[in-house]
């Protein structure tokens, strides 16, 4: 695992980088597209294929994807998938910036939390069984598991693209992200499975000969084909800062669940190991809460105690040179003046 953790570690990261920038290249592209009068993505138009700056993220979200697609070949899934945490991070801070969307101090606490629950689970990783060739490649996916589990994928995604994506795919971001992360969990089992033919390819095997290779190459391109083009309606109709966390989250569980169940990565976890991936996927998820739902939540001065309020007098040495009861002494100051007026009236 030594040098296997350095390289899927060093990938990973270059990865998070790269593909947490392509959101910011294309959203901008797609904003562009928006002032100059032409279909959105989100309306079925594709107007965004002329726009450089949506290719630009194309092609950084390419570089990212290689270089994950590197990764998995050299780490279990569950070492990379956590990494991806970095993106939200990346994609948060630049959306900030470039896009003005708002980043206050719950986002940037939801950020350090995805990144040190990432640490935890990075830490406490399960070790996957040993996949070092096609054939035990081709035995796992027969395992009637996996078959169960990819027929369920396929099914929901169908359901959610031609049945909930044109009723509540313009309101609710949950339709076409979860059309992304489900697919995206069969595109890593392809893509650990194409890291598997490479080795052996560079090590002299005919792997070319071998069908399941150009059969997981084929579903590969397939799957991310479907993932981008729903992600491109997620990102046109949402805002950045919701589609990011949120994809992460659901993209992140659905390959843990797929490789938990391709791999067998959790059978032979100890129970530190066990609590310590529960926990640290806990503490993302909170992150990426924090991150989401107080994104327009401005946080200022006001919110804070009064003690701690700049410019404002301590709230003790104010109250020192108050009456304790002003209501009262009013009162007691008003009713006297009215019966010397009753007395004066009298005489």
């Amino acid at each position: 695992m030594g040098a296997g953790f350095g390289a899927g570690l060093g990938l990973a990261l270059a990865s998070s980088a790269f593909i947490g920038g392509s959101f910011v290249l294309k959203k901008k592209g797609l904003l562009r597209l928006c002032g100059r009068g032409r279909a959105r993505a989100g309306q079925g138009g594709h107007a965004y294929l002329r726009e450089w700056l949506w290719w630009a993220g194309l092609l950084c979200m390419g570089v990212g994807e290689a270089a994950n697609f590197a990764a998995y070949a050299f780490a279990p899934a569950t070492l990379v998938t956590p990494l991806g945490a970095l993106s939200v991070l990346v994609s948060a801070v630049l959306s900030s910036i470039f896009l003005n969307e708002q980043l206050n101090v719950h986002g940037k606490i939801g950020c350090i939390l995805s990144i040190l629950g990432s640490t935890v689970m990075v830490i406490h990783a399960p070790q996957e069984e040993e996949v070092s060739s096609l054939e035990s490649m081709a035995e796992k996916l027969k395992d009637p598991g996996f078959i169960v589990f990819a027929v369920c994928v396929l099914v929901s995604s169908l359901l959610l693209i031609f049945v909930a994506g044109p009723r509540y795919g313009q309101s609710n971001v949950l339709v076409y992200v979860l059309v992304c992360s489900a697919i995206g969990s069969l595109s890593v089992s392809c893509v650990k499975g194409l890291g598997i033919a490479l080795k052996e390819l560079f090590s002299g095997k005919p792997v070319l000969k071998e069908p399941l290779g150009w059969v997981l190459l084929v579903c590969l391109v397939i799957c991310i084909s479907i993932q981008i083009n729903y992600l491109n309606k997620a990102l046109d109709i949402f805002n950045t800062s919701v589609v990011t966390p949120i994809y992460y989250v659901l993209f992140t569980t659905a390959v843990m669940m797929c490789s938990a169940i391709l791999f067998k990565e959790w059978q032979h976890m100890v129970l530190d190991n066990i609590i310590g991936s529960i926990s640290g996927f806990l503490t993302i998820v909170s992150g990426i809460f924090l991150l989401h739902a107080f994104r327009d939540m401005p946080f200022t001065p006001n919110l804070l105690p009064l003690f701690l309020q700049p410019g404002r007098p301590d709230r003790h040495q104010s109250c020192q040179h108050q009456p304790l009861l002003p209501s009262e002494d009013k009162g007691s100051q008003s009713a006297e003046e009215e019966e010397e007026e009753e007395e004066e009236e009298e005489k």
